[in-house]
């Protein structure tokens, strides 16, 4: 019989729906593994369901000569080795579109808290801050008319652009490859080139994968283009943003506030972002809904099922 391992705590689905194939073996503590901890429990197996958290490494990859398949439990795949598995025959998949909705909902959620002054308010409450209603007290800014310029026009950044329509906001993009004149039509897109839309946005909005090429995509030279009123949203990958950068710029008052749920050096934050008043954080929690999460734990498990039974995988990330 095939056998599996799943490195970590995903919701029962998967391990239901694999276990009525294979033999599963799954680490169930939220506790992340070692590296030789993952060795060990790749040990033989035909396949691994990884989390995002863990890292898959050359020497992981090669430490198992049987391994077929490595399925990502997350729609990102930066923290596998694709060389090294492409060299073995080992297919990668990941669980990409189930992680829209909720990706994009927790990114407007992170810039009404940052318009609006969500946090600094709860704060405020929680610290007898609030002596009373007056006009001028704790302002911020309506969305209505807005600029939101999203980088990366994959599917959460059209499902982030869909809610903007929402807002009355005017929405910018700026993508590797421009969509085509009927998606801009229908989805109310302006393309700019990365530049132009760092100049002219009241809110920038990362939804780029990562890789290498992509480390500091934006860094002092680009935060410096933005305006002096603008919010930056990260809800994508950490190391796209110079954190260091960001810091400097946010605590000179270069731009309005950022809003984070991945940090570059995750799960450490830079020291000096927590201190700030217009930054605000969370725990990278972009697909952290319930709705997703099994969602997610079901498309792996059928990737699996997919590379083990002979069937090319709807999520594969790269041919072998």
């Amino acid at each position: 019989m095939k056998s599996i391992f799943i490195t970590g705590r995903i919701p029962e689905i998967a391990y239901t729906k694999l276990s009525e194939r294979y033999s599963v073996t799954m680490n169930r503590t939220d506790k992340p593994l070692s590296k030789s901890q993952i060795i060990e429990g790749i040990k033989d197996k035909d396949g691994v369901l990884c989390i995002l958290s863990d890292k898959i490494d050359r020497e992981i990859i090669e430490s198992n000569p049987n391994l077929r398949i490595i399925a990502n439990y997350g729609a990102g795949f930066d923290n596998i080795d694709l060389v090294a598995a492409r060299e073995r025959h080992i297919m990668v998949t990941n669980t990409p579109l189930v992680s829209t909705i909720s990706t994009a909902e927790l990114t407007f959620a992170l810039i009404l808290g940052l318009a609006r002054r969500i946090a600094e308010g709860d704060k405020l409450m929680r610290t007898g801050g609030f002596s009373g209603w007056s006009p001028m007290f704790h302002l911020g800014v309506e969305l209505k008319g807005k600029k939101l310029g999203i980088i990366g026009m994959g599917n959460i950044g059209k499902q982030v652009a869909r809610i903007a329509r929402g807002f009355q906001m005017e929405v910018l993009y700026h993508n590797r490859t421009r969509l085509s004149t009927f998606e801009e039509r229908e989805l109310s897109l302006k393309y700019r080139n990365l530049d132009e839309l760092l100049k002219e946005s009241d809110i920038v909005s990362l939804h780029l994968s990562y890789n290498k090429s992509l480390h500091h995509y934006l860094g002092k030279d680009e935060l410096s283009m933005m305006k002096k009123s603008a919010y930056l949203i990260n809800a994508a990958r950490g190391p796209l943003v110079d954190e260091g950068a960001l810091l400097e710029a946010l605590k000179k008052n270069k731009i309005a506030g950022a809003a984070l749920d991945v940090f570059e050096f995750e799960p450490r934050i830079t020291e000096g972002l927590e201190s700030l008043d217009n930054v605000l954080m969370t725990p990278h929690i972009g697909n952290a809904t319930i709705e997703a999460r099994t969602a997610m734990a079901e498309v792996a498990a059928e990737n699996i099922i997919d590379a083990l039974e002979g069937n090319i995988p709807q999520n594969l990330v790269r041919a072998v």
